[in-house]
């Protein structure tokens, strides 16, 4: 009962004194807030279990080869029949491969991001239906019917939930690989829709590149995922050493297809941590910045207790000397503590349910399961932890008096009279306000860094005029050349339209698209040990690169007739691959030549030598910062034709041809889909879209704390200008100029921002090269964002410092000698 008497007295102790009340309850909130709506963002993707029946069975298996640079690699049929075969430790593997199928059949044609499955992958995986079945060992093999599962969210977000769905029949192509019937049969539970943000999923037979020889023969046709369950008994460690085993021995009998260079390795992890390493780190970084405010807030509330208690002098003095033990002055401190921070935790638990919804939003840009996240009672019992904590630090922070000796405040003195450990302590308190807020800024300095140098690489590329538009092949009944006839027609009729200067077809968008590669050769190139050079392959039609505006450095475009069937063959090369093949020489008239293993089961891809007609400017349409590229461009009369955009390069608004292209195509065919609209700026701003999330959160906590430390630093040297008024005074009247009593209360301010920075930067350092050593996406930032965020600090302390320093030049003397 006595400690909620003492509840009762701190609540009327602190309505007393409300400005200051209020000021805490709202830094702690800030702090409290960021940390229970991070914590929730981190257990949601992180740490909650999976709805998969048995998760901790579930693993997730890849190759990849580090001699190449090919860090993450997905499995041949035939590799995957060998693990079938041979490893015992697990009793299924599930196949996925993933695929952008057209559907027509449910309201609009559209592209779908689907997954081509095997009969078993969803007794693999766990997974239960909604609505309907799933797809079983019925649905394997090349004569079954062409079924589909629609995963939740799609079923949901796209067609309302509609039950109807079942049995509906829809028509799946890829391409000019061909198209597939197939039956709506189930919807799958709300699940976490890995691989990918996954919207159906079908079986084998819907897909003819699955039943090919390429697919089923060829041991370098690595396009499926491998989802693999322990078998009874078994564990995590004991299923890699075997896999390694029989990865070992699949390498050794087929040399050929694991070259030592490649250094080939097999790896396996928990499905679960698979499917949040994209946003572990990310996540686990966001997590430790919001622990910092948690620091500087608490630090910068410590420093007003710290003044409140030095205030109290005479209440806590009096209290001692009338028998008041510590443990009863610690209690009532504590019970002034919990008020407060339960109060800031209510209000920071409030604010944080809003801040979690704009959160999972950032986060689903790194993990798709944040698009699913729910506030829940983490909220609140994180919030209440905090609160705990927090009070039992802010009650500990003040030294009391006892009845034998006041440490240092006086009964009798009614003046503010500062202990030297009191001014210690609040000056520790500012410095680590100082050091936080300085790792907090070099870490968003150097996000910031990074994202302008993104912004800023120049493309080669006209970003503003260039509209393209995803306009996939389809082979509904047509021949490959009627498919090139379809494009051809398209661009002839967009051309006519007012302001389009120039339209083309290309295989991929700049950045959004992954096109791929292949081993080639050029005449009279001499190839050196262990040289493996591979050319990324582009088809376009002529007008390409102007409708881009890349310039051609040599030679000319393409022309109607290139590739048509019966004329020599021909190509257009990157500058980088005509200076690597031909150096000091001219390469128009030169040959380059594919020498793909893949050629041999891939038809419509000839190896023949193919004349160079021009030279163009690079185009690295995969990274952002450009790099030198060797790319082969093929003329699409020769085919054979993959993906389908248009580029139209205008010189009026870009958007305005939408609607007027999008016409123009129906009006061709009515089940084309015409998708992802965007100017080639727009494309680069939207992969840039985690950069720049990342640099706006990380940015904003930079912000807060830099705030409430520069704060705290003007609120010690206020403190302390006061506690020294009469100090100031004789200072003055000795003959001291007001100017150096403003030059060293400002020096005292970068004394503390210059010993925070240096601790900052200690801690920073240490702490970046142990999270290094657990997460290789952490670097240690460059040196201009350490130097920078420095600058920022000391010159912010010293404004900071400016307005305590100049009230001490304003000391009036006689009011400061008579301050006691």
């Amino acid at each position: 009962m006595s400690f909620f008497r003492d509840l009762r007295v701190a609540f009327y102790s602190l309505m007393r004194t409300q400005g200051l009340a209020l000021t805490v309850i709202l830094t702690l909130a800030l702090g409290i807030g960021a940390n229970a709506a991070i914590f929730t963002l981190v257990r949601g993707v992180l740490l909650k279990p999976l709805v998969n029946r048995d998760e901790d069975r579930l693993i997730y298996i890849r190759q990849s080869a580090p001699g190449t640079g090919d860090d993450d690699s997905a499995f041949s049929v035939p590799e995957i029949q060998d693990l079938r075969a041979s490893v015992k430790t697990l009793s299924a593997l599930g196949e996925f491969s993933t695929l952008e199928f057209t559907m027509i059949g449910l309201g609009e044609p559209r592209v779908v991001q689907s997954g081509v499955v095997s009969g078993n992958f969803f007794e693999v995986m766990g997974l239960h239906p909604v609505l309907g079945r799933l797809i079983g060992p019925q649905d394997d093999g090349p004569k079954a019917d062409g079924v589909v599962v629609l995963t939740y969210r799609f079923w949901a977000a796209t067609l309302g939930k509609d039950p109807s769905v079942l049995g509906k029949t829809v028509r799946l192509g890829w391409g000019l690989m061909g198209d597939r019937s197939a039956t709506i049969i189930g919807v799958l539970e709300p699940s976490v829709p890995y691989p990918q943000d996954t919207e159906i999923m079908a079986n084998i037979v819907t897909s003819p590149h699955h039943l090919s020889a390429t697919m089923v023969t060829f041991r370098l046709h690595r396009m499926t995922e491998v989802f693999g369950r322990l078998a009874p008994g078994a564990t995590l460690d004991q299923a890699r050493a075997e896999l390694r085993t029989v990865y070992g021995a699949m390498t050794k009998a087929h040399a050929e297809a694991y070259p030592p260079k490649g250094n080939y390795q097999i790896s396996a992890k928990l499905l679960r941590d698979q499917i949040t390493s994209g946003a572990r780190t990310v996540l686990l970084v966001l997590l430790a910045a919001s622990a910092l405010v948690f620091i500087i807030a608490c630090s910068n509330v410590a420093n007003l207790i710290l003044t409140r208690t030095v205030r109290r002098e005479g209440e806590l003095a009096t209290r001692a000397a009338l028998g008041a033990s510590t443990g009863a002055l610690r209690r009532m401190l504590l019970a002034e503590s919990l008020l407060l921070c339960g109060a800031g935790a209510a209000v920071g638990v409030w604010s944080a349910q809003p801040l979690v919804a704009i959160l999972a939003r950032y986060a689903s840009r790194f993990s798709v399961r944040a698009l699913d996240l729910t506030v829940d009672s983490s909220l609140l019992w994180v919030g209440a932890a905090l609160a705990v904590v927090a009070a039992v630090i802010l009650a500990f922070v003040p030294r009391l008096p006892s009845a034998g000796t006041s440490n240092g405040l006086s009964l009798s003195s009614g003046s503010v009279r500062i202990t030297g450990s009191t001014s210690r302590r609040q000056r520790i308190f500012a410095v680590t306000q100082i050091a936080a807020s300085f790792v907090l800024l070099a870490g968003a300095s150097a996000v910031v860094t990074t994202l302008i140098a993104l912004q800023t690489a120049q493309t080669g590329l006209d970003m503003r005029r260039v509209l393209t538009i995803n306009v996939p092949a389809m082979a509904y009944g047509k021949t490959p050349q009627q498919v090139v006839d379809f494009y051809k027609e398209s661009i002839r009729r967009i051309d006519a339209l007012p302001g389009v200067n120039r339209t083309s077809f290309g295989m991929v968008v700049p950045w959004r698209d992954t096109g791929f590669g292949m081993q080639f050769s050029a005449d009279g190139h001499v190839h050196t040990p262990g040289e493996d050079p591979r050319a990324q392959w582009r088809i376009i039609s002529p007008g390409f690169f102007a409708s881009l505006g890349v310039p051609i450095i040599t030679g000319r475009d393409f022309i109607d007739s290139d590739g048509k069937k019966g004329t020599e063959p021909v190509v257009i090369v990157s500058e980088t691959l005509a200076k690597r093949m031909f150096p000091n020489q001219d390469a128009i008239d030169r040959h380059v030549y594919w020498t793909d293993p893949v050629l041999q089961f891939a038809a419509g891809i000839s190896p023949a030598p193919h004349r160079i007609i021009g030279v163009t400017a690079d185009v690295d349409d995969q990274h952002i910062i450009p790099e030198p590229v060797l790319t082969v461009y093929s003329p699409f009369e020769e085919g054979p034709v993959f993906g389908g955009h248009l580029f139209i390069h205008t010189s009026a608004d870009p958007y305005s041809l939408v609607t007027p292209v999008t016409r123009i195509i129906r009006d061709m065919s009515a089940e084309q889909p015409i998708e992802h609209a965007a100017t080639l700026e727009d494309v680069r701003a939207e992969v840039l879209t985690p950069d720049r999330l990342n640099s706006l959160v990380f940015g904003v906590f930079a912000a807060v704390a830099l705030a409430i430390a520069l704060v705290g630093v003007a609120g010690v040297l206020a403190f302390s200008v006061s506690a020294r008024t009469r100090e100031f005074g004789i200072r003055l009247a000795l003959g001291s100029q007001p100017q150096r009593l403003l030059k060293g209360v400002i020096v005292e301010g970068a004394v503390m921002a210059g010993a925070g920075v240096l601790a900052g930067a200690a801690f920073g350092y240490v702490a970046a090269r142990l999270a290094g050593s657990y997460f290789f996406e952490v670097k240690m930032p460059g040196a201009l964002p350490v130097i920078l965020s420095a600058f920022v600090l000391l010159a912010a302390a010293v404004v900071a410092s400016w307005l305590p320093a100049a009230r001490a030049a304003r000391i009036d003397v006689i009011e400061a000698l008579r301050s006691e």
